[in-house]
């Protein structure tokens, strides 16, 4: 089995020997999960994630991005000609925290009532959640990508177990045709992730529309 070094010294570590000690040393710190959530949407260059991370501060940022890079989580690269700067992304051992982020949003999603005044909003906040949601509805029946639409904005979900190495999600719709289209709003966004609405049965209210002429798109409408 691959070992990976210690807690970077820029912090203390719980100095445990415990496997939930180890994985906190590493993601733990505040801000250190909301930045692998960003990144799990691909690479990103820092402008880009200070935006998407409301409350953080520069410096903030680049010393939670520096620990990451040390504890193999992301690296910073250049992107192909012609972008220009640098970007950053998650390593094979960052992208592996999708099933954790995956468990802890399912777990906090009961909690989140409605937006408070001071909440920030952003439309792919809700693609762990979603992307999960979705999952359960398939069964074996994986329409590759989903374009999701809130009024908020666009993004899109791969279902893979392990999307071929690339962004779990993304901004947008995809880039290829996407197996089915998802219109709903952050009420229906709420009650998916927290499971007390299953996606068939929200379509068949009318909650969320299914667009699309996939297998997958035309079971959700009963055709």
């Amino acid at each position: 089995m691959q070992s990976h070094a210690g807690p970077s010294r820029s912090r203390r570590s719980y100095d445990q020997f415990c496997a939930l000690a180890r994985a906190l040393d590493s993601v733990g710190d505040r801000w250190t999960l909301l930045i692998v959530r960003e990144l799990l949407a691909g690479p990103r260059r820092y402008t880009d994630l200070h935006a998407d991370l409301p409350g953080v501060s520069t410096d903030m940022l680049a010393t939670r991005l520096k620990h990451m890079e040390a504890e193999g989580l992301a690296e910073r690269r250049r992107p192909p000609r012609p972008a220009t700067g640098h970007v950053y992304e998650l390593t094979a051992r960052g992208r592996a925290l999708l099933p954790a982020l995956t468990a802890l949003a399912a777990w906090g999603a009961p909690a989140l009532g409605k937006p408070r005044p001071t909440d920030a909003v952003r439309a792919h906040w809700w693609a762990l959640p979603l992307r999960e949601a979705v999952r359960r509805s398939c069964g074996g029946d994986v329409p590759g990508a989903v374009d999701v639409a809130l009024p908020e904005g666009t993004f899109h979900l791969r279902l893979d177990d392990e999307p071929r190495g690339g962004p779990a999600y993304a901004e947008g719709p995809a880039p290829e045709e996407a197996g089915a289209r998802l219109e709903l709003d952050a009420d229906a966004c709420a009650a998916l992730a927290d499971g007390s609405l299953a996606l068939a049965d929200a379509v068949a209210a009318g909650t969320v529309r299914a667009a699309g002429s996939g297998s997958w798109a035309r079971k959700l409408r009963g055709e």
